[in-house]
């Protein structure tokens, strides 16, 4: 018991001693800072787990005392509950390629008796060796809870990626997870680029980037199986634009409802003009409260082609034409449009997508993606091996 005691001390004394430099940092990077904290806290907390022997005597009376004396020492947030999620934060985000050089980094004080006075110099080179060590946390407390239910890590990497570059709050990015994101994305590219997804994020590199296949408009608070005209749909958008615009992707402006031009003494109208600007081109979206048809499909294409002629600038991109509708047919689609047209259809849903679902569909896609990766090599390493064996009968017929 006097072992565990003194453990127990050294314990609570390292992250006491670890609190207390978070509190001393600039109060602009407190969010960042306390990331970091938590995410020390967590490495301690699992360090003293795997060297108890008696662990499972102990384990969670030393997290309850441990709770209880940093809350009398720093007031309320040191729960029980909030240690537990520093233990998780660390044990998710060390399986990390560099979390080897963290651990190492981190193992500064591992003994009651190495923590002598001058802890708060040791643990304030941990603290600066961490954050060089290739670690880098961006986001708030708040954002990582988020993230660290996310199981998938590839995933989870898409996921902060998207947070960091599109300035996400904690609400866009558990709307953007409960609506399945990453998954439509995946399922809406070529399955070489799902595997760039969670290294890169969300590229807009040509028109297809911006596709998202099936988009989700629960927002507009439409009943999935009521009727509605387009008209209806269009009003709803408009009145939740900007959610709609956050829905549609990166770089999305709006310019017009129901834009009017006229060619040969006819007049027709766009439900929706966007602008992208990453692309640098105009974005037509048609609405469809039925299923799609081919007459659609060729209004859409002289919608594009009329922009791309009459409206768009010399430095401007061809114009993307996007049909939203309910139903969408991919054969009719192939069949009625060349292969070059920048013509898109895309489904919408009133509502979350069933994420389990979609993540089947992605896995699929994925091992699909490995067998065929691994059959090309297998058929290049026999054009090798039949091009070696031709190579030495040659040499051999000479040497005759």
């Amino acid at each position: 018991m006097h072992d565990i005691q003194l453990r127990e001390d050294a314990l609570f004394e390292r992250i006491s001693a670890l609190i207390d430099l978070a509190h001393k940092r600039a109060k602009t990077a407190i969010d960042t800072t306390m990331v970091y904290t938590y995410y020390g806290v967590g490495h301690y907390i699992v360090e003293d787990e795997q060297q108890g022997e008696q662990r499972a005597q102990y384990g969670q009376a030393v997290l309850k005392n441990l709770s209880a004396r940093l809350t009398n020492k720093y007031g309320q947030g040191w729960s029980v509950e909030t240690l537990d999620k520093c233990r998780k934060f660390y044990r998710v985000y060390s399986e990390h390629k560099i979390s080897s050089t963290v651990q190492t980094n981190l193992k500064i004080v591992n003994s009651v008796d190495e923590f002598d006075k001058d802890s708060n110099t040791i643990l304030e080179k941990a603290n600066q060796r961490l954050a060089n060590s290739g670690l880098k946390f961006t986001l708030s407390w708040s954002h990582y809870l988020v993230l660290m239910r996310i199981k998938n890590e590839e995933e989870r990497r898409f996921y902060e990626i998207e947070c960091q570059k599109q300035d996400w709050s904690v609400r866009q990015l558990k709307r953007e997870y409960g609506a399945s994101l990453y998954e439509r994305l995946a399922l809406s590219r070529d399955k070489k680029e799902v595997m760039r997804l969670s290294q890169e994020g969300q590229t807009i590199e040509k028109p297809g980037d911006i596709i998202k296949d099936p988009l989700t408009l629960e927002f507009l608070g439409l009943q999935r199986n009521s009727s509605f005209s387009e008209s209806s749909l269009e009003s709803a958008i408009i009145s939740k634009l900007q959610d709609f615009l956050l829905e549609m992707g990166k770089g999305f402006l709006f310019e017009a409802r129901q834009k009017k031009f006229t060619f040969n003494e006819k007049h027709f109208y766009v439900d929706l003009v966007l602008y992208n600007r990453l692309l640098q081109c105009y974005v037509l979206v048609d609405l469809k409260a039925d299923e799609l048809s081919h007459q659609d499909l060729g209004q859409m294409q002289m919608y594009v082609n009329y922009y791309d002629r009459h409206v768009k600038e010399t430095f401007e991109k061809p114009t993307i034409g996007i049909l939203l509708c309910k139903d969408k047919d991919d054969a009719l689609v192939e069949l009625t449009l060349p292969e070059d047209a920048n013509v898109y259809a895309t489904s919408y849903e009133l509502c979350i997508p069933d994420k389990t679902l979609l993540q089947s569909k992605v896995k699929q896609w994925i091992l699909e993606f490995e067998e065929q990766r691994e059959q090309s090599q297998v058929d290049l390493d026999s054009v090798e091996s039949r091009r070696d064996s031709h190579e030495m009968q040659y040499e051999e017929s000479k040497k005759d």
